[in-house]
């Protein structure tokens, strides 16, 4: 066994941030990682986000249909749409629609809108139908790390409308659970804290492999500690409130 130590502000960061209303984005330091969604565009996203949503959509052959509309965001530009869709559409349009700055998502650069390649797209209601295409991305994002974020139905829990568009990056194995369990990321993250670390593990098999999720609750401005077995792989994401998920793999025949 060793012991990890995990500095209190990485709970800020981390595949998995819940970043909303309630929750802002407080890192600050997606620049340092961003990358281009694709060679021939514009829209930066995080470094391993865009790796594997390149990855999907060369396996659909995506990019001859679908667009980039908008990845990362500075928290100027967060400001401008907001501002700009409040003077264009109105604030009921614009709750539904655009978060404040520092309250988006796009702020952490593991968000991506995606649209139908057309001569003229919505920047902000992109059309991405259930259907053709786009039902195939979307049929094929889980096993790529990405949820569609705000499905219809639960505007009540995430505080945003409906957008079949928007995808979020939360990485494996966590965006096949929250799919076959049908739970938004808020929802996710409440979940997971029935299984505190050391008690209790959310057991997940894929293939031959077993992966155990679990939540670490951090002691306010505490660093996080906790023990982990030797030559486990494991990942540990901030959730950008109070604790971290912690996850760690093992085959289906080792024993723990």
């Amino acid at each position: 066994m060793k012991m990890l130590v995990i500095p209190k502000k990485s709970i800020n960061a981390g595949n998995l941030i819940l970043v909303n209303a309630q929750y802002p984005y407080c890192s600050g330091n997606a620049e340092s990682s961003l990358v281009p969604a694709h060679s021939k565009s514009s829209v930066l996203l995080e470094r391993r986000a865009a790796v594997l949503l390149s990855k999907l959509m060369s396996s659909i052959e995506g990019w001859e249909q679908i667009s980039a509309v908008s990845g990362w965001r500075s928290r100027a530009e967060q400001q401008d749409i907001y501002n700009q869709s409040l003077r264009d559409n109105g604030a009921a349009f614009t709750e539904q629609f655009v978060a404040n700055p520092d309250h988006s998502e796009h702020q952490t650069g593991l968000a991506i809108d995606l649209g139908l390649r057309k001569p003229e797209i919505d920047f902000i209601r992109p059309d991405f139908p259930y259907s053709g295409i786009c039902q195939t991305f979307r049929e094929k994002a889980v096993a790529y790390g990405f949820i569609e974020r705000y499905p219809n139905g639960k505007e009540a829990i995430t505080g945003i409308a409906h957008e079949p568009w928007h995808f979020r990056y939360v990485g494996a194995p966590h965006a096949a659970i929250m799919t076959e369990l049908g739970l938004t990321l808020e929802e996710y993250h409440a979940f997971l804290k029935q299984y505190p670390n050391g008690e209790k593990r959310f057991l997940y098999r894929t293939g031959n492999q077993n992966i155990e999720v679990a939540y670490v609750k951090t002691a306010a401005g505490a660093d996080a500690e906790f023990e982990i077995e030797d030559d486990i792989p494991y990942s540990v994401s901030g959730n950008n409130a109070d604790g971290f998920v912690l996850t760690k793999w093992r085959n289906c025949n080792d024993k723990g």
